[in-house]
């Protein structure tokens, strides 16, 4: 686990069912874990934090690890309210777009890949936006998932997610969070704006 930006923590975890490694992410001030699996060294990785208090999903495939938090810490577990149904039978209480769904982290509604993609504001410092499945960093490049991950239209796909991320351009945001791919710390915006196709203003 690295801090990564003031308070914000990364790291990654095998994912066993998708057979590779993933990306999570602890704000400690919103004691907030994102999309989180438990890091290789445990959780006594977080001693001496201020303990978690949520667990945030991007979307409803993100659910990982968050009953191992909700059992260690007593997190509540939290998805967007559109993947509610495929979660039943799980104990995640719902957040809607537009809510404060921890201090200083807003829920975005992205959509377009499915209803629930979901985009965090993390206010505070120099912002960062924290994303779901829509957008994915390999090396230093932003893109997509491969198409046969975009349903049967991937360019339909690709230009409403680039719509929605130009949205994310009007929030205060330095760096980008991602569930796969290493975060970019720094220069965000202006990478998510020359991916989306915004000139600069």
């Amino acid at each position: 686990m690295k801090e990564i930006l003031p308070g914000i923590h990364h790291w990654t975890t095998f994912h066993e069912g998708i057979a590779s490694r993933v990306h999570s992410y602890y704000v400690e001030p919103a004691a907030a874990l994102i999309d989180p699996m438990v890091p290789e060294e445990g959780l006594e990785a977080f001693a001496g934090m201020v303990e978690p208090r949520q667990a945030l999903m991007t979307n409803r495939h993100h659910f990982r690890h968050s009953d191992r938090f909700r059992e260690a810490f007593g997190c509540v577990v939290r998805a967007s309210e559109p993947g509610m149904g495929d979660l039943e039978g799980r104990d995640v209480e719902p957040f809607r777009f537009g809510d404060e769904v921890a201090p200083g982290i807003t829920a975005i509604e992205i959509g377009v890949l499915c209803p629930d993609e979901t985009a965090l504001h993390i206010a505070g410092g120099g912002g960062a936006v924290a994303f779901a499945d829509g957008l994915v960093r390999t090396g230093s490049a932003l893109g997509f998932v491969p198409d046969p991950l975009l349903g049967d239209d991937p360019p339909a796909i690709k230009r409403g997610l680039k719509e929605a991320f130009r949205g994310l351009l009007p929030l205060e945001f330095d760096a980008l969070l991602f569930a796969h791919g290493d975060p970019q710390a720094s220069g965000g915006r202006a990478a998510l704006r020359a991916f989306a196709g915004e000139p600069a203003q």
